[in-house]
């Protein structure tokens, strides 16, 4: 269980361009949900997710999994339980560095390194393993530079290397967002068959609605810090696009936009 209890968060404290972005904001999520998250441009979502990981600092309030207390935990230490899939392709993957290496790098995650190789031979039939499910061929081509992948191949293999090691949690930050349609649709399905196979408590931001309605089992739409929809279950079923669409419309106008 992941818990966000009187959660604050400013940026600029101090200066004429202060903003109070999160003030008492409360958040739980059950084990093994998958929860989509929805929401314009400046309404929290992302600086959630970097709050969760450690990655931007609390002003205020308590982060706790599964009882324990994370709130000063250092973002190395989280992301030994936290998986990451970012917006941009190339942030997932080392260019550098051949698709095995990549996959090697990725499966002792967490794992103390000493000077021993960082290839374990006896692991390459598993990163094929891994690597099959994707049906790119990746498998094939393990030693390929990652850096002369396209997006959705590195994107891909970033689903893949964030979920190899056990995780408490999967971070989706958009991660279909630069890709193009087909290869879109292609990692959500990727998604889904991870996150239910592995039973992955889950958190997905979003800017694609069909996505957020057919994925997952609990939304979220966040506005101004704070969660203005959140429906779960059977209730969240019984969502459609144009209901999520329409709220969207009306924060625009309440806004004046």
């Amino acid at each position: 269980m992941l818990e966000l209890k009187h959660i604050e968060k400013y940026y600029n404290p101090g200066t004429v361009n202060e903003m109070c972005l999160f003030q008492d904001f409360n958040l739980t999520i059950e084990k093994g949900q998958f929860v989509s998250v929805i929401g314009s441009n400046g309404s929290g979502k992302t600086s959630m997710l970097n709050l969760i990981c450690g990655s931007i600092d609390l002003d205020g309030g308590k982060i706790l999994i599964d009882g324990e207390d994370i709130t000063r935990e250092k973002e190395y230490k989280r992301l030994k339980r936290i998986g990451r899939v970012y917006q941009n392709p190339a942030m997932g993957t080392c260019p550098n560095m051949t698709i095995l290496e990549n996959m090697a790098m990725a499966d002792n995650k967490g794992k103390f390194f000493g000077l021993s190789r960082g290839t374990n031979k006896e692991r390459i039939s598993y990163y094929k393993e891994c690597l099959s499910q994707l049906n790119l061929g990746l498998e094939d081509k393990l030693n390929v530079k990652v850096g002369s992948l396209s997006g959705g191949q590195r994107q891909a293999m970033s689903l893949v290397m964030s979920t190899m090691t056990p995780i408490d949690f999967l971070i989706l930050d958009e991660h279909t967002a630069a890709l193009d349609p087909k290869t879109a649709e292609r990692i959500m399905e990727l998604t889904g068959k991870i996150v239910e196979e592995k039973k992955l408590t889950t958190i997905m931001v979003t800017h694609n609605l069909r996505y957020a309605v057919e994925y997952g089992d609990r939304l979220l739409m966040m506005h101004e810090g704070k969660a203005v929809i959140d429906v779960a279950g059977e209730e969240k079923k019984k969502v459609q696009v144009d209901q999520i669409l329409e709220r969207f419309n009306q924060i625009s106008i309440e806004c004046g936009n």
